[in-house]
């Protein structure tokens, strides 16, 4: 075999991609990241709420539990390392009937097997001395909980890749994956329509929204492994300038419609966000739906009364690379090194949904420790 031109190809510059990229350039091992968009994290990474998650939701063992409590610690030590902008605020998970008391203490034991330390519930009473603003019967206290800046995150990621020598390359899409005599050879279109030939030892598939087709191109077949993944859009609103609504901690409901609820966040900004909702779409696309804001305000005054529809204007949209669809039991994460599939090399990152910006820096060890083992 000749010498390949790079150690390891990243597809995808989001926050995963990026994480994996610096995580292998810290190895020694030669990057190179290409990215189609014409600047990192623009897509999944920079439209989400940018919650740092504790991992209270997802089935204990489960690829989503172990690494988003990893991945929240090494995020915090990254942030406070690096000066990264970021709040650990704490969420309140409200109940506002007595039946979701009953779920709320299923989620306590959930999160408390999935290690999440500090959590508590507490009852209405002493929620509405936490946040005046909520009215619940009870809520679960989850002190490990909270934001971060995402594109300041994906940038110190880039910065520590490059640093250690890896390359990027933007506005350059990859069209062919092919394993031959025990390499990779990737073929790539460039800004200007130019089409470039890149070989490699291994492939870190992290194209996001994208990933299935990118792991089609290496010849698997993602509908018979049920690889395919569906756009899950959601859309955010924000509280209206002069409207007054004053909160120190994420609020949620709990869990219903096929995500985690229209939940409330205090930005890094200092305004109030509300969102996402779950929406499924044939097609991507990042247009608000202003009509949602009677909705929206329906679901959020549950818990905060003082919310008003005509308190609300769109704010963004963002989409979800998810595994199942409609009415389906949700995924794990699908994180494969693809020896068993003859394809040794590939690792393809695959329904990286939420919690993933959390669990970015344990997705990144993981994906470096495959690689080492070959």
């Amino acid at each position: 075999m000749a010498r390949p031109d790079t150690d390891v190809v990243v597809v995808g510059a989001g926050i995963v991609g990026l994480a994996a990229a610096a995580a292998l350039a810290r190895r020694g091992r030669s990057v190179l990241i290409l990215e189609r968009a014409r600047g990192i994290a623009q897509e999944t990474t920079s439209r989400n709420s940018q919650v740092v998650h504790a991992g209270l939701y997802y089935p204990p063992g489960s690829l989503k539990a172990v690494l988003c409590t990893a991945g929240r610690e090494a995020l915090y030590e990254r942030c406070e390392a690096l000066r990264i902008p970021h709040r650990k605020l704490g969420k309140l998970v409200v109940a506002t009937n007595d039946a979701e008391g009953v779920r709320l203490e299923r989620l306590l034991e959930n999160g408390r097997q999935n290690g999440v330390p500090g959590l508590e519930i507490v009852d209405g009473e002493e929620a509405a001395r936490r946040e005046p603003e909520v009215r619940a019967v009870a809520a679960l206290v989850s002190p490990e909980s909270g934001i971060v800046d995402a594109h300041a995150l994906a940038l110190s990621y880039q910065a520590e890749a490059e640093a250690h020598g890896a390359n990027l390359l933007l506005r350059t899409e990859v069209e062919a994956l092919e394993h031959v005599r025990g390499a990779w050879r990737v073929g790539a279109r460039g800004p200007d329509g130019e089409r470039e030939r890149v070989t490699c030892a291994a492939v870190v598939n992290a194209a996001g929204l994208w990933a299935d087709r990118v792991a089609e191109l290496a010849g698997i077949d993602v509908d018979a492994r049920g690889l395919r993944q569906r756009f899950c859009k959601g859309d955010t609103f924000a509280l209206a300038p002069g409207r007054t609504l004053e909160l120190s901690h994420l609020v949620y409901p709990l869990p219903s419609g096929g995500g985690l609820g229209i939940h409330a966040t205090a930005g890094l900004d200092g305004r109030i966000h509300f969102g996402p909702d779950a929406e499924y779409v044939a097609e991507p696309s990042y247009q608000v739906d202003p009509d949602k804001a009677d909705r929206f305000a329906e679901s959020v005054s549950r818990y905060l009364p003082a919310l008003r529809a005509d308190w609300l204007v769109p704010e963004m949209a963002g989409l979800r690379p998810r595994l199942h669809g409609p009415g389906e039991e949700p995924r794990d994460f699908a994180i494969e090194e693809e020896s068993q599939a003859g394809l040794p090399g590939l690792v393809n990152c695959i329904g990286i949904e939420s919690p993933g910006l959390t669990a970015a820096p344990a997705i990144a060890e993981r994906i470096a420790h495959r690689l080492d083992a070959l």
